[in-house]
């Protein structure tokens, strides 16, 4: 199929390429029978590495390349040309080819055919890795060069078919939903450009292993350390965001954001799934609902999840009213059907379209008009009412309900509820101890996709939390045989698929790839949601039993979801960005609401493996939680709401989008800035994990991190 999407235009450009290659300049390992055109000799620490370094040129101008060994395995290469005048060239390229053959190769981003690049756009924490099973090469642009180029913009691609890593300058557009190709363009100013890139290798096993701990941690002392610093004495408002939330939602925008009706002789309510901009008390025309109306829990958008965190607010703060809200939540949660121990995932109401002066809107038929269904994110319907049961969102939602019966409260109904699911949920596990993706509502039986996939992960979270509670092991054995099976199968691979990856937004590749690399880069399309959930399964099998493989797989699983985390402030993100991470390998958001789930995970690894910059990066994935909220204490983001939507006033203090450049582009003038806001999934998410970590290490370390990974213990809940 990718062989296909290369078009004849293509293969001509790839024709072309190689004969101005035999042009570039090759500069050979000492020793490899190569000569050095120009420039110092590569460090003969490269040359059981790198067989070959091609420059491109630029013009006739004057060339320089320059090595520096910065340690043992890192040395830093700097390609530098002084242009007398304007130069237009459409693409340049560096390109590295390693002297081994890698059988695993990862980038952050997928180019699943020639004309595709990775946009700097999506440098998060940029690299590209190649390894073998005794050797490993791993490539990070300079992101000083970077951030202070006044060129066009820099990109990275991976072509593992050719066995080549490159840089490159290039204009670029968005294609798909969201991969970029090349544009034409690109400009030189007369005067000097620089480009540079680090190379580290290794030939330790724990290293290949683990490619993904010397990057973070490179990205972090090199760059993300000085950003997180400046961020930590600037962020003592996330106090004030969390109440911003509350009062939006239960205040200014309570109109349109709280649900409340009755269910079988009691009052139930929530925050609905979704709004926006149209719902603002400051819009000046008709509202226009973006989705049907609906309160859904589920791996994504929990509303028993965002209502713990009102609930532990609401008792540190002693607010009767938020409380009322809260367990209303809870009794809708509770109010979910169960058929044979499983449930749905979401009640919504049926819609209609209305005509207001002549133009259409999309209405609520009011709850009177309820359903019961499940996530319309899925391979098989649209429609949230012939969607079937999804393992992972029950799983999610039952160890939901046990952290309220643990850490808030004791309703014995939640523990009935979330036990008769376990049952139902064993009898569902295979031989391998995978438990299924979706479930038919007509048959209950196991349907087509991800019937093997990292969402069993949710599902051993879930088991041995109730294994903690009721102490009896038939949910131990079966949790810690699925997490065997998902360590066996999945975390070398980087198989990470999950709902998400292909059903969603993002459907690139649900036709063809599902369960398939993408043969150019030799990497599957992942999403980190199943890292996540993989990351923390791993962790609670470790606690429990003290086997240590767990702890080293968690810690592997934990590094490849932080290359998704923004390690610096690009010039081009313009709001704050360190901290925030993405979603997937062919999506272009940053600071993701996800973090807020993510966060906390971080930091208890952290703990555990008493590591500082852990720690440090999980109390930024917190702030950038709160980031994308409009508020005074987000001035950056503020501004950008305002060029976006200019009748934004206080009322709106607490609105907030999930994330920040979706489409793949931003720009000074609000490009990147969204229009709606998901309690659940955004300011409600952001407050519940602020709440749930002031629970669990104290407000005092969320606000003034000094301390000792050592010395961090779990304080005692109320």
């Amino acid at each position: 199929m990718e062989d296909k999407l290369t078009s004849h235009s293509t293969r001509c450009r790839k024709k072309l390429s190689h004969l101005i290659f035999g042009m570039f300049l090759l500069v050979f390992p000492a020793g490899a029978g190569g000569k050095t055109v120009t420039g110092p000799v590569m460090p003969g620490n490269l040359k059981d590495y790198v067989a070959a370094i091609q420059t491109g040129e630029l013009g006739n101008s004057r060339k320089s390349i320059r090595y520096k060994s910065v340690s043992k395995n890192v040395t830093r290469v700097r390609i530098t040309f002084d242009l007398k005048d304007t130069l237009h060239l459409d693409d340049w390229q560096v390109n590295i080819l390693p002297a081994f053959s890698p059988d695993f190769h990862w980038a952050p981003h997928l180019t699943p055919t020639d004309e595709h690049i990775i946009a700097q756009h999506l440098f998060r924490s940029p690299a590209m890795v190649c390894s073998s099973s005794g050797r490993l090469l791993t490539l990070i642009p300079d992101l000083d060069l970077l951030a202070k180029t006044q060129g066009p913009p820099w990109y990275m691609d991976l072509d593992a078919r050719n066995n080549v890593m490159t840089l490159g300058m290039s204009h670029s557009a968005v294609r798909e939903h969201v991969l970029y190709v090349r544009t034409p363009g690109a400009c030189y100013s007369p005067g000097k450009v620089e480009i540079g890139f680090y190379l580290i290798t290794s030939d330790q096993k724990d290293k290949i292993f683990n490619p993904w701990r010397k990057i973070n941690s490179f990205l972090w002392k090199k760059w993300g350390k000085q950003e997180w610093k400046k961020l930590a004495k600037s962020r003592d408002g996330l106090k004030n965001q969390v109440a911003h939330a509350y009062n939006w939602a239960f205040g200014s925008w309570e109109k349109s954001v709280w649900q409340e009706f009755e269910l079988n002789g009691q009052q139930v309510g929530a925050p609905v799934f979704i709004v926006n901009t149209t719902q603002s008390p400051n819009y000046p025309g008709e509202v226009n609902e973006r989705e049907f109306r609906s309160v859904w829990n589920q791996a994504w958008f929990s509303s028993l999840r965002s209502a713990q965190g009102l609930y532990r607010y609401a008792r540190r703060e002693n607010n009767r009213e938020l409380m009322n809200y809260a367990l209303k939540t809870k009794e809708l949660a509770l109010a979910f059907p169960q058929r044979n121990g499983l449930f749905p995932g979401l009640t919504g109401t049926e819609m209609e379209t209305v005509e207001v002066n002549g133009e259409k809107y999309n209405r609520s038929k009011g709850w009177n008009t309820f359903f019961f269904g499940n996530s319309n994110r899925n391979p098989y319907t649209w429609d949230a009412r012939l969607a079937p049961y999804h393992i992972l969102d029950m799983s999610f939602t039952a160890n939901q309900m046990l952290i309220w019966y643990t850490e808030l409260e004791k309703d014995e109904r939640l523990l009935t509820y979330a036990t008769q699911y376990a049952d139902a949920l064993l009898k569902l596990q295979d031989e391998e101890g995978f438990f299924p993706g979706w479930l038919s509502i007509d048959s209950l039986k196991p349907m087509e996709y991800l019937n093997k996939s990292p969402e069993t992960s949710m599902s051993v979270t879930f088991l041995l939390r109730l294994y903690q509670v009721t102490q009896e092991r038939k949910y131990l054995v079966p949790a810690l045989k699925a997490l065997n099976a998902v360590a066996d199968r999945i975390i070398m691979e980087g198989q990470w698929e999950d709902f998400e990856t292909y059903w969603s937004c993002c459907r690139y590749g649900s036709d063809h790839l599902v369960g398939r690399k993408v043969l150019r880069n030799n990497q599957f399309k992942q999403n980190t949601l199943s890292m996540y959930w993989t990351a923390e399964a791993l962790l609670d099998g470790y606690l429990i039993t003290g086997e240590r493989k767990y702890l080293q797989y968690g810690e592997k699983t934990l590094d490849e979801l932080l290359m998704y985390q923004a390690s610096w402030q690009p010039p081009y993100i313009y709001i704050r960005a360190i901290g925030g991470f993405g979603v997937m390998n062919c999506d272009g958001e940053w600071n993701d609401s996800r973090q807020s789930l993510f966060s906390e995970l971080i930091l208890r690894y952290g703990r555990e493996l008493h590591r500082k910059e852990y720690l440090q990066r999980g109390l930024a994935a917190l702030y950038a939680s709160f980031e994308m909220m409009y508020c005074p204490e987000n001035p950056e983001t503020k501004a950008q709401w305002e060029k976006a939507w200019p009748f934004f006033g206080e009322e709106d203090y607490g609105f907030m989008m999930e994330n920040y450049g979706h489409g793949g582009v931003t720009g000074p003038e609000g490009i990147g800035i969204g229009e709606f806001t998901i309690y659940d999934w955004g300011n409600g998410a952001a407050a519940e994990a602020y709440n749930r970590i002031a629970d669990h290490f104290g407000e005092k370390f969320i606000a003034r991190p000094l301390w000792k990974p050592e010395k961090i213990k779990p304080i005692n809940l109320p």
